[in-house]
């Protein structure tokens, strides 16, 4: 029996499988591709064939042949290990199907990168040695491999400094979130810097202690809010004029 006339009947059984009665018989045909190298020269294909959850016959690419588990599998091993075709059929797997597949995913998917967005914060500190915490967060960056660190007047700094593992969001996308615990000097320098694959050089950030966070926000938005009042004021005066220069005097 020919390759894809096996593989057919395997594709009726696990149909056959589904449709039938709960405690029913079922048979599967899976296959998969194992690597960790980034070449895929240690790429194994591995083909599996299953009975009621049971693995009784397998191909194994780094085998070379067919092995049986059980007295049909053997059976069956030794037919298949019989027929060159077959054999032939299983070991260009390797190259022909994983390798290709996993090129392709290396490419679409894999290789793909997206810098990350950084934010540099004050927040409350939670009872600390020192009376301010920053927190530098790090997200919406692909892939994980990111490394956050901190410097004081250009100096690495390592103590009084934690941080979060490297969170995935559900949506590809990582994130990460740094704390430093510092007692405030005036002239000092602090910054944040981000290193990740999808930069081309490394996000520094300067921490402003010039005004709390809150505050900056607030004289931003009652700027906004002064800039819109003033273009309001002028179009309205700008209507005014033009509806009086309209205006014909009639005495009484």
């Amino acid at each position: 029996m020919s390759l894809p006339r096996i593989l057919c009947f395997h594709l009726i059984l696990m149909l056959s499988a589904f449709t039938g009665a709960a405690n029913g018989y079922y048979h599967s045909w899976w296959t998969k591709c194992i690597h960790s190298s980034r070449d895929f020269s240690d790429m194994v294909y591995i083909d599996n064939y299953i009975f009621n959850k049971d693995v009784y016959i397998q191909f194994n690419s780094t085998v070379g042949e067919y092995v049986g588990y059980t007295a049909l599998g053997v059976y069956n091993a030794e037919r298949f290990n019989k027929d060159p075709n077959i054999l032939q059929q299983e070991r260009a797997q390797v190259e022909r199907y994983c390798k290709h597949n996993a090129e392709l995913y290396q490419s679409a998917i894999a290789d793909k990168t997206v810098p990350p967005k950084v934010k540099l914060s004050s927040v409350k500190p939670a009872g600390g040695r020192h009376p301010a915490v920053l927190m530098c967060s790090a997200y919406r960056f692909y892939p994980h491999g990111i490394k956050v660190s901190w410097m004081r007047n250009g100096e690495v700094v390592k103590t009084d400094v934690t941080s979060t593992e490297e969170m995935p969001n559900g949506d590809w996308y990582y994130q990460i979130h740094s704390e430093l615990e510092y007692t405030p000097k005036s002239g000092e320098k602090i910054s944040c810097a981000v290193d990740h694959a999808g930069l081309t050089k490394p996000i520094i950030i300067d921490w402003d202690p010039s005004l709390p966070e809150s505050e900056r926000n607030k004289i931003a938005i009652g700027a906004s809010g002064l800039v819109l009042g003033i273009i309001i004021s002028a179009a309205g005066l700008i209507y005014y004029k033009k509806k009086s220069s309209g205006r014909i005097l009639v005495p009484t």
